[in-house]
């Protein structure tokens, strides 16, 4: 793990957590589907597909919260861009993270946990997606007090790897 001011970084599974908020990588319908999204659904048990059902979708880049059932206080949906290399996906991919830490911020959300948005089957190169995660993240906290812990959680060594290098090429050389 690695650890600069209320961010961290750290490699394991979203699901085993203990924050208040897990972030899922949803999609559009905001079904189960597989991936992070298949492993929070069941995590949390039928009741959030239940609740979900209710929210009408979720538009890519935005994010709604329900409750967390078997797995935190909240899950926060957020739909990440299918990658397609053209510069709206760094805007959309930016705006999930941004939206679902001020959605935890209206909600009183003290420790969140995100996973690498968009990684997976949408197809964002990671060393791309780790750039704007990071970068994104750490301008919120910058901007935004009242969020204690916001941890980027990596299921791999490759990802883990990815991130912190680049962390370490996003902070200033002291």
């Amino acid at each position: 793990m690695v650890k600069i001011g209320n961010f961290e970084i750290v490699k394991g599974d979203i699901t085993k957590q203990n924050v208040e908020a897990i972030v899922n990588a949803a999609n559009p319908r905001l079904t189960p589907g597989g991936g992070v999204s298949g492993a929070i659904h069941r995590a949390a048990g039928p009741e959030l597909w239940e609740e979900c059902k209710k929210l009408g979708g979720c538009k890519t880049g935005e994010a709604k919260i329900t409750k967390g059932y078997n797995l935190a206080k909240y899950i926060i949906h957020t739909v990440g861009p299918v990658y397609k290399g053209s510069p709206d996906d760094e805007k959309l991919l930016a705006s999930c993270y941004k939206n679902s830490l001020k959605l935890a911020l209206e909600n009183g959300i003290k420790s969140i946990a995100f996973p690498a948005i968009s990684t997976g089957v949408y197809g964002y190169p990671i060393e791309e997606a780790a750039k704007i995660a990071i970068r994104t993240i750490l301008d919120f906290l910058n901007e935004n007090e009242g969020i204690d812990v916001v941890r980027l959680v990596l299921y791999d060594d490759k990802a883990y790897k990815i991130h912190l290098e680049v962390l370490k090429n996003l902070l200033p050389v002291k």
